[in-house]
């Protein structure tokens, strides 16, 4: 079927797209070429500045579908009935690499779900674990930047991860994560996804629970051995967005059993660690997994670039019966992604297909910027105004906090009973088979003995031997095995 002539961009029919036009046969090109020039400028603005964290990724449009009755607890109108269908759209991600790195490597992965509910977008930004390496936004620059290339060397230095790892002991849980045997994630359709912070329901009374999300991928966890990941990476760079297109392609479509863990608002003060701590995990003895829904991947992006490359989430993008909890990255995280888009894709970023909401219509009062298609026309863009123009509900989507008494300052986070910065950590290695354990080991012991102090290396040992004195003891000899 024949999609009508070539055109320009201000869509005038292209002639010749063969031959630029030159000062007779052989001669210069003329600047009078529009077409060519159009062609190349447009080329060279291509490509947008990539995400400084999770900028390699894939993603999908897929259903989310209610199972459980969960207005008790939440308002929020995507979730009022068992059987109610949502669109969503999925993107998965490494943290570290740039957009050109390779997918199987050891990483946390992104799980972000955009829901396209019928009271606006509601954007749940977690990872495949359930705990994080901080528990402040205002050290995550200094993490990310340990991570990322050296400033002199411009590589990843052995020794910016561990010396900041051993010197931020509340990292030692989410590293035992990252070594154990889920580091490496065989593929996307492979792992389960967490929203991993502590967030707000709210039920029409206005009774607040404190909730974290699950993803239970239906296709069983797999995941690679750091040997495999090496061959993998090297001749299939891409091989977790292969794996995850050509599945949607073929017909079979991954899906995640999502569930939560309801804490009722009151429960919180006198916990016995902070509920809102990101690097701690709430026992399911405590709080056990309620099932809610279905997440199923069923088709993919059409272009890469615009679909998945410009897409843009954001940990504030809440809608009625939802709101953020006092947990202290979520707090920093409801600044950080909305500014990161703003500065990347543009301020009008939200505008764009993948983006928008598409079961409800976005009415503000915002106007002009890059990226703006003039869709107001000729409305008014202040508030109030008497000329029809969409104005404020009255009722705020999230209750406020209750109990954080005292004045403003840079306050350390209150403690609880087991705020302990090892305890969990200890606990995931001794739940670990033998064999989990050795692997575990090997995968520290291989990262720990490339860095270049013995103070460096000591500190990060430490930290181990602190969740579990098994665990240190055999750390030590692995390493030094290694380094001598």
């Amino acid at each position: 079927m024949t999609q009508g002539p070539l055109t320009t961009e201000a869509g005038a029919p292209v002639g010749d797209n063969q031959n630029s036009e030159t000062a007779g046969v052989g001669g210069p090109v003329l600047v009078q070429d529009q077409l060519l020039l159009e062609k190349l400028a447009h080329f060279n603005r291509e490509r947008i500045p990539e995400r400084v964290v999770h900028a390699r990724g894939a993603g999908a449009y897929g259903t989310f579908t209610v199972t459980a009755d969960v207005t008790p607890y939440t308002r929020a109108a995507f979730l009022s009935e068992a059987g109610k269908e949502t669109e969503v759209f999925l993107r998965f991600s490494t943290v570290a690499g740039n957009l050109g790195a390779a997918d199987a490597v050891r990483d946390p992965r992104g799980f972000a779900v955009k829901f396209y509910t019928e009271e606006g977008n509601y954007d749940l930004v977690g990872n495949n674990t359930p705990v994080f390496f901080i528990r402040d936004a205002i050290k995550f620059p200094d993490f990310i930047h340990t991570q990322k290339r050296d400033p002199y060397t411009g590589s990843q230095e052995a020794d910016n991860v561990w010396d900041f790892w051993g010197l931020s002991p509340e990292a030692t849980h989410q590293v035992t994560w990252l070594f154990g045997d889920r580091g490496i994630p065989a593929s996307y359709r492979h792992m389960d996804g967490f929203g991993s912070h502590t967030f707000q329901w709210n039920n029409e009374a206005g009774e607040v629970f404190w909730v974290k999300y699950h993803f239970k991928t239906d296709q069983g966890i797999k995941n690679l051995t750091a040997g495999e990941a090496a061959v993998l990476a090297g001749t299939d760079p891409d091989s977790h967005q292969r794996d995850l297109r050509e599945s949607i392609e073929r017909g079979r479509f991954p899906s995640w059993t999502v569930g939560v863990q309801i804490m009722p608002a009151a429960d919180a003060a006198s916990y016995r660690f902070n509920p809102f701590d990101l690097t701690k995990v709430w026992p399911h003895a405590d709080y056990p997994v309620i099932e809610i829904g279905r997440l199923e991947l069923n088709r993919n992006p059409r272009n890469v670039f615009a679909e998945v490359e410009q897409s843009v989430f954001s940990p504030s993008h809440f809608v009625p019966g939802i709101g953020p909890s006092p947990d202290k990255m979520l707090q920093g995280r409801l600044f950080a992604y909305g500014d990161a888009h703003r500065y990347r894709v543009g301020v009008n970023a939200d505008h764009l297909p993948v983006n928008r909401p598409h079961a409800t219509e976005a009415r503000t009062h915002s106007r002009d910027g890059s990226l703006y298609d003039g869709r107001h026309g000729g409305a008014k863009n202040y508030e109030p105004n008497s000329f029809g123009g969409p104005a404020q509900t009255g009722r705020a989507l999230w209750q406020p906090f209750d109990g954080f008494g005292g004045g403003t300052g840079d306050h350390p986070t209150p403690r609880h009973a087991e705020d302990d910065d090892f305890v969990q950590a200890g606990d995931l290695y001794r739940l670990m088979s033998e064999q989990e354990k050795e692997r575990l080991i090997a995968n520290l012991a291989g990262s720990i003995s490339q860095v270049s102090r013995e103070d460096i290396a000591e500190r990060a040992i430490a930290n181990f031997a602190a969740a579990d004195a098994d665990f240190g003891k055999r750390l030590e000899a692995a390493v030094r095995a290694l380094r001598d």
